[in-house]
């Protein structure tokens, strides 16, 4: 299969799920499919999630790549590689004591098990992105590891979009004030910052925000703007408004804890420019309760969703509440609501779209894989702004983390494009006792 320098990789059926492409991710060592996971995918070809494409899209490449060979014979990749599917699940007395329960987990384990013992307990890894089967491998002296292809290496020093820069000539805040404008070479800045990252420039107190121009080669004045009522509460909210509502940049994503005001700057934005826009769409993925499916609610298919959208609506109604009833304002988000001009639905029903002059924002995108994220993005046609909002520590699928979900990975792959700006929100503004409860519990 491989020489014994090699490392041999065994899959686990969520790995796949996760990115179809993954036999192409272990350079020149050696990837073994348990014969369980195929008969696991099989169980997912059906179906418009994104598990279920990838497991249609995985069939299709291992049937490409193992051509008319037995699936036992392997197959050789371009990185040097090979793969083979290998159907040696069976259960020494040992396994059986440990692993009675005959789960698909434990076949998976002990095909580990059982190659391990024949090619070696230093050569063989178990890739899971299942936490718990990492753990039982690693009770039975396997070798386990987590799927690390397109995780953020710290996400502690992920690109936040904006800094704050003490001691600036108090000068050249007058300056920024007066003029609009910097050359960014009187900033003093040592090197370049990246296209619309924003700043925060202090001078005891006092301050002025701005934002770099990478064509222009400019720092430019923030102006504290509402939008549709809305008033940004401090510097990163303004910054957010500032990027949502600049149509030159085509891709935003904000992050931050709840209650930092992300998906109601994204809405109030939408709102504010609605004249350039065909339709506002909101849409976030739904991740059933207690991992089960939307089936088992009573109603019909809008009735399914509506528990799952209510944050949205919660966010659409505050910005209602700052108008009186009567008001122009407020009977003009009702009937765009009622004519479909803003849509509030499931990112399930928005694959297989072409989104052209859509103002899109994608809520809770921590809970979207990197190919979800590409997916969506790749769907936006000629004039389209995609708002990807999240939390990457509030994840709710299995086989996500905070380095590994959709969010994470676009604002590390994006940052430096001009069509692209990012702002990580960190205060709370939606009470002291949230704020107070983000922090401590």
């Amino acid at each position: 299969m491989s020489s014994n320098d090699n490392k041999i990789f065994v899959l686990d059926t969520n790995v796949v799920l996760y990115d179809y492409r993954c036999i192409y991710s272990f350079e020149e060592h050696a990837v073994v499919i348990p014969i369980t996971l195929l008969e696991e995918i099989d169980r997912f070809k059906r179906g418009n999630e994104i598990i279920n494409f990838n497991a249609r899209e995985f069939s299709r490449e291992l049937d490409a790549l193992i051509g008319d060979r037995l699936l036992n014979e392997g197959a050789a990749l371009d990185s040097g590689g090979t793969i083979v599917v290998n159907t040696n699940i069976k259960k020494d007395e040992y396994l059986r004591e440990i692993f009675w329960e005959d789960t698909p987990d434990h076949r998976i384990l002990s095909l580990a098990y059982n190659l391990a013992r024949e090619s070696g307990f230093g050569r063989v890894f178990l890739v899971s992105k299942d936490i718990n089967l990492r753990m039982k491998a690693k009770s039975i002296g396997l070798k386990a590891e987590d799927y690390e292809t397109g995780k953020v290496k710290d996400i502690d020093e992920l690109y936040t979009g904006k800094n704050l820069v003490e001691d600036v000539s108090s000068v050249l805040i007058d300056t920024m004030y007066r003029d609009g404008t910097i050359r960014f070479e009187e900033s003093g800045f040592s090197e370049p910052p990246h296209p619309n990252e924003f700043f925060i420039m202090r001078n005891g107190a006092k301050s002025v925000l701005a934002m770099y121009m990478k064509d222009d080669n400019v720092l430019r004045l923030v102006e504290k703007k509402k939008a549709y009522g809305i008033t940004p509460r401090n510097a990163e909210q303004t910054f957010a408004l500032n990027a949502l509502m600049n149509p030159a940049i085509s891709l935003v994503t904000l992050s931050g804890k709840a209650g930092t005001g992300k998906t109601l700057m994204a809405l109030a934005a939408s709102l504010e420019c609605r004249r350039e826009y065909k339709q506002i769409l909101l849409a976030k993925p739904i991740i059933p309760l207690s991992n089960r499916d939307i089936g088992y609610l009573p109603g019909d298919i809008q009735s399914k969703l509506d528990p799952y959208m209510q944050s949205l609506f919660d966010n659409l109604s505050v910005i209602k509440n700052q108008f009186d009833e009567e008001s122009e304002d407020f009977r003009r988000i009702s009937q765009m609501v009622a004519n479909e001009k803003l849509l509030i639905m499931a990112l399930a029903y928005i694959r297989g779209r072409s989104l052209s002059k859509v103002f899109f924002i994608v809520d809770e995108a921590q809970n979207l894989t990197p190919h979800e994220v590409k997916t969506i993005i790749t769907r936006a046609g000629e004039g389209t702004k995609i708002v990807f909002t999240g939390d990457p520590y509030q994840i709710d699928t299995p086989y996500l983390d905070s380095r590994s979900c959709g969010i994470t990975y676009l604002i590390d792959k994006m940052k430096g494009q001009r069509l692209y700006a990012h702002v990580t929100l960190e205060k709370g503004e939606r009470s002291q006792l949230a704020e107070l409860a983000s922090n401590l519990l």
